[in-house]
């Protein structure tokens, strides 16, 4: 099996695993519970917690737990609106961001709140001249991802931090998730940033929501503190845990690894830029973990099931989004719907070996010969 999908999951950590089993056998008493069991378990939160911020450098009152991603970022943007709508009820956005944000983001939009979408140049920038015409005194957030889900474009947050923080009651949350352990990220410049414990090799239904200390957010999960009065509920000891473990491991080799995806990453783009019918939509500001393409008159779904023949596993889009649907992404990058409507996406690990990316060029060759060939003789 060659698989090239971390973008949408990564395979746990042996480690990790090992981290989450010896605690839910040997924590598994309810945090919350006064007696010694769950003293134990809450302490070893608190020290799970204490590394987290210390690779971070934030405080550990920053950190709330959350089931995700898509949560923390749903807190993050809801919690803000919701809390602050007597300031205003403006929000900035991007066209590359997460369903999980546009689905928050269109449910506030149903309330009230009015939500503008700023330009990207033919990069996938940000235009900070449109950020700066479209943001107001009225304007209390805007959300955008560090790097995006399917093209990996890394926005640069300290000019877009630098406008913001001009409007004093204006927050910035960045959706983190793509580029925590690929990258090294400087949260100083950010209120709100969300990141998943599934996509640096821990277990899925874990995320945090990093709100720095001045900010208030209104829960979206009531119900009685917690170890933390923003997030109701028992707390995940266990995945709490391992996913600490899993971002200590992760950030440890991040700049080894960064180099390994990045000579992987230009082997691939060498070899697929010889095809004619193949466009590269990431660009230089996408970082090599990620590789979007398009293959011109085929169907993406087609060469991901051709690819699936030969144990190859690759991507159209992010997991998250709708199946049948364009790329907004690519639709807002390239302004082409032919381009957006034949992404695939190929998300790389420093997991993945030269020898898997030699295979997967090979059977890529075959099973491209193979598709142009069948449909040059369908038009016939």
């Amino acid at each position: 099996m060659i698989y090239l999908d971390y973008s949408a999951t990564t395979p746990i950590n042996k480690d990790v695993l090992e981290t989450f089993n010896k605690t839910c056998i040997n924590y598994f008493a309810n945090p919350n519970s006064l007696h010694k069991l769950g003293t134990e378990s809450n302490n070893l939160i608190k020290a799970a917690t204490k590394q987290i911020s210390d690779i971070l450098n934030l405080s550990d009152e920053e950190i709330i737990y959350t089931s995700g991603a898509s949560e923390s970022n749903n807190l993050a943007i809801k919690g803000i609106a919701l809390k602050y709508s007597n300031r205003g009820k403006h929000i900035i956005t991007t066209p590359l961001e997460h369903s999980s944000v546009v689905g928050a983001l269109n449910s506030l939009g149903n309330i009230g709140y009015e939500i503008d979408i700023v330009n990207i140049d033919k990069n996938g920038l940000i235009d900070l001249e449109h950020l700066k015409s479209l943001i107001r005194d009225d304007t209390i957030l805007v959300t955008l991802a560090l790097v995006d889900s399917e093209i990996g474009i890394k926005q640069n947050i300290d000019e877009i931090s630098s406008i913001v923080k001009q409007y004093k009651k204006c927050y910035l949350h960045v959706d983190g998730t793509q580029a925590i352990g690929k990258i090294k990220v400087d949260l100083k410049n950010i209120d709100l940033f969300s990141f998943s414990s599934h996509k640096i090799y821990a277990m899925k239904g874990c995320g945090c929501l990093i709100k720095k200390n001045n900010i208030v957010i209104e829960p979206l999960i009531n119900g009685g503190k917690s170890i933390t009065p923003y997030r109701s509920g028992t707390p995940t000891t266990a995945l709490i845990a391992s996913m600490s473990k899993a971002l200590k491991l992760i950030c440890e080799s991040i700049d080894s690894n960064y180099k390994h995806v990045e000579a992987l990453n230009l082997k691939l783009k060498e070899f697929l830029i010889k095809y004619p019918n193949i466009v590269i939509n990431s660009t230089n500001n996408s970082i090599p973990h990620i590789l979007n393409f398009s293959i011109l008159k085929v169907k993406p779904e087609t060469f991901i099931h051709a690819l699936e023949q030969e144990d190859i596993y690759i991507s159209t889009k992010s997991a998250c989004s709708k199946s049948n649907t364009i790329s907004n992404s690519v639709m807002a990058l390239t302004n082409n719907k032919e381009i957006a409507e034949s992404t695939l996406r190929i998300s790389i690990s420093y997991l993945t070996t030269d020898d898997e990316i030699e295979k997967f060029m090979e059977v890529f060759d075959k099973c491209y010969n193979q598709l142009i060939i069948r449909r040059k003789n369908e038009n016939n």
